[in-house]
């Protein structure tokens, strides 16, 4: 019965729902992460570019160049993030937390052209190794791998995916930091310049390979794919599992921004089911919110099978279907 068989949830009875107040206090945090970041970041980019021509390090000014485009992005990804936590409205009735995950689509973008580009200058360099000032050298590794290394750790423990893209960012410069470092030590002993740009080709390379694993996961959500199989399963199974439910069909489950998931099911139960019934299979649905992380929950209610307007059998409980 379509009528009042539709039901949207956002909380009822019971349920505990302090998971709300939990996500906001995330949002807040991973803002203040991305904010102190961004000004760490663009300090210490003033910093090595200034040392960059008292060392007369190519490889130093041109890691400030990449320090400056990380600003850039640590930016825009601060930006992004504080826009996410604005309320729905007319234009986007879901809210705005898909915008946090523009900015790691987007930060991850930059890493990967900007890796990309540092690799190239890196293979050149094999070939013509310029001879720095390793004495200033240590003194600026030193002083990035900790400035940027703080800013790394704070973004690693966020949640969301902006942080851990952006993290990524500090990550490199960290790497990069710690190669320049063994490398300036080197050089105090040994004339071997060749050893910072090898060591420039390994880092980005991996570097590349870690953010395009997760530009893909990202990806995967923006083409509103399941976050997760084997929720969706757990989730169709306890379902399929409540009294009075016979089956169920149509389940999607997708995710707002990798962390905040969307669930729309019908549900069909047998044909003495009573309002009353209907009532408690709609609370029990709604009590999985806080566990599965869904922000928003749609259920439709049918008495007995054939009864959907939309086309499409019943789904076996607890497999995973192709048409989520």
């Amino acid at each position: 019965m379509m009528g009042h068989g539709h039901d949207h949830h956002h909380g009822h009875r019971h349920c505990n729902h302090g998971g709300h107040g939990h996500h906001h206090h995330h949002q807040h945090v991973g803002e203040g992460n991305l904010r102190f970041a961004f000004f760490l970041n663009l300090t210490f980019t003033l910093i090595e570019i200034g040392g960059g021509f008292w060392t007369n390090s190519i490889a130093i000014l041109s890691d400030a160049v990449h320090d400056f485009g990380d600003s850039v992005a640590l930016g825009l990804a601060w930006a992004l993030q504080r826009y996410s936590r604005r309320e729905a409205d007319v234009d986007y009735s879901f809210g705005y937390r898909r915008f946090s995950l523009l900015g790691g689509v987007l930060t991850a973008a930059i890493l990967i052209v900007g890796s990309a580009l540092i690799l190239a200058h890196a293979v050149q360099r094999v070939f013509d190794p310029p001879q720095p000032y390793a004495p200033g050298m240590v003194g600026l590794a030193v002083l990035g791998v900790a400035a940027n290394g703080i800013a790394m750790l704070r973004l690693r423990r966020g949640e969301s995916y902006n942080e851990r893209i952006a993290s990524w960012h500090l990550l490199e410069d960290v790497m990069g930091w710690m190669a320049v470092l063994v490398v300036s030590i080197v050089l105090l002993f040994v004339d071997l310049p060749v050893l910072d740009p090898l060591l420039s080709i390994g880092i980005s390379a991996w570097v590349i390979y870690n953010v395009i694993g997760s530009f893909r996961e990202m990806g995967k959500i923006f083409l509103q794919g399941v976050p997760d199989r084997r929720t969706l399963s757990a989730i169709k199974e306890e379902i399929g599992s409540m009294e009075h439910v016979t089956s169920l069909h149509h389940t999607h489950l997708w995710s707002l921004d990798g962390e905040h998931h969307v669930l729309t099911t019908h549900v069909v139960v047998s044909a003495e089911t009573t309002r009353d019934d209907v009532a408690q299979i709609k609370h029990q649905i709604n009590c999985l919110r806080e566990r599965y992380s869904l922000e928003h929950v749609t259920v439709e209610v049918e008495y007995g099978e054939g009864n959907c307007c939309m086309e499409g059998r019943s789904e076996p409980m607890g497999e995973d279907k192709g048409d989520s």
